[in-house]
């Protein structure tokens, strides 16, 4: 019996070791050894630009991460085209990054109205659609579209915690509702008449939509103010949130006042309608506030400033947008070193659901991101807060967005 030289069993050993580990590895399009591709599209252009600044944090905190030497070793490229808030444009862009860029999943895209377009193209061709930038409700929905899941607390969600507050809070409440005329208005009212019980067709006196198109809200907000609505619910978006916050001051109406979250920006929506006439707006929260000085010692804030200083210096540093996109580009970090070497869509969809108690930094304390295989809707906690004229207070404790 011959045996082998030392030097040759080494090199079996090695040779073995290297199959073994090539053979774990698996691979989707949009991924290798060195990179990972993923795609969004975001309203660089159109109506609903103020929001772009999403995108373009995240796509600094890749940059940054890259830097850092990637993802287990990979660098991630992120392809963010404009679709300029308009579905068609979404489907015609989405089409491109699948077929033509080859991403390994969507990731982050903007819009109520735009996600629709693409939820069902994308699902077809199993690709995961995740972290989306829009909190409708139908995005929570496994069992139908299971390869598409959102990020933040569902509009409806939201809109019933406004409506409790309501409830206990304001004296013979008389709401009037000024929202989009889609799906992204349309989840919130939803979501308030849910909340308000068999009381919403006593309580709600006035409604008024506009569209994403439309030059202003200014008659829509008088015809509002002369129902005698006591509450306005403001579901719109920045350019609209700050015509109607303004409107409604100017001509004397002063209603409590609840503005949604993705609105509640102090340096895109509140300054620019005058941040007198903004005082007591009432919005939702579950990212620090960059501009509450409670939060300036803090770490994970310092190391916000210091990565906005360095990686996206024109960014405004008063934009919780430019907050919520640091941390929602963590998370998608989190899912991608979750999935290791198996970097196929499947398991992309698999890690995304399995998040546990999951906390990036700048996420609000007592506030953190849970999903599972029938849970695809991972942030479930909020807080209230209140602007003062000067900056957003958090009110209360952290409340369940169930």
């Amino acid at each position: 019996m011959h045996r082998l030289a030392p030097p040759v069993l080494v090199l079996l050993a090695l040779w073995a070791l290297a199959s073994a580990e090539a053979a774990e590895k698996k691979y989707d399009p949009g991924a290798s050894d060195s990179e990972i591709i993923l795609g969004q599209t975001m309203p660089y252009s159109g109506p609903l630009s103020a929001f772009a600044t999403l995108g373009r944090a995240e796509l600094a905190y890749y940059r940054m991460v890259n830097e850092q030497g990637g993802v287990n070793a990979r660098k991630i490229r992120m392809i963010s085209l404009d679709d300029g808030y308009q579905p068609n444009r979404t489907v015609e862009q989405t089409r491109k990054l699948v077929e033509e860029e080859h991403v390994l999943a969507i990731v982050g895209s903007l819009g109520t109205p735009t996600n629709t377009a693409i939820q069902k193209y994308l699902n077809g061709k199993e690709v995961p659609q995740i972290f989306i930038a829009t909190g409708a409700t139908k995005w929570a929905d496994p069992e139908h579209y299971p390869w598409t899941m959102t990020w933040t607390p569902t509009y409806q969600a939201e809109a019933r915690i406004y409506a409790r507050y309501i409830l206990r809070n304001v004296a013979a409440p008389r709401i009037a509702i000024l929202s989009q005329n889609d799906d992204f208005g349309r989840d919130y009212i939803a979501g308030l008449r849910d909340g308000l019980g068999l009381e919403a067709e006593k309580l709600i006196v006035a409604q008024a939509t506009y569209e994403a198109t439309d030059a202003t809200v200014d008659s829509q907000v008088i015809t509002l103010a002369a129902s005698g609505a006591n509450v306005f619910f403001n579901i719109t978006t920045p350019k609209f949130a700050s015509q109607s916050i303004r409107k409604a001051f100017d001509i004397g109406w002063h209603p409590t006042q609840f503005l949604d979250n993705p609105a509640a920006s102090i340096g895109a929506v509140l300054r620019p309608a005058g941040l007198e006439k903004a005082k007591g707006v009432v919005s939702l929260a579950f990212v620090k506030d960059p501009t509450d000085p409670q939060f300036h010692a803090g770490a994970d804030y310092r190391a916000w400033l210091a990565w906005m200083k360095q990686y996206y210096p024109e960014g405004s540093l008063e934009d919780p947008q430019n907050v919520v996109g640091y941390v929602q580009a963590q998370t998608v970090v989190q899912v991608l070193r979750q999935c290791g070497d198996e970097l196929t869509r499947a398991n992309v969809m698999r890690q995304a659901a399995n998040l546990r108690h999951y906390h990036p930094d700048m996420l609000l304390e007592g506030i953190a991101l849970d999903s599972s295989p029938t849970n695809y809707a991972p942030m479930q906690e909020a807080r209230l807060e209140r602007f003062d004229g000067e900056r957003f207070v958090l009110l209360g404790e952290t409340l369940s967005a169930k």
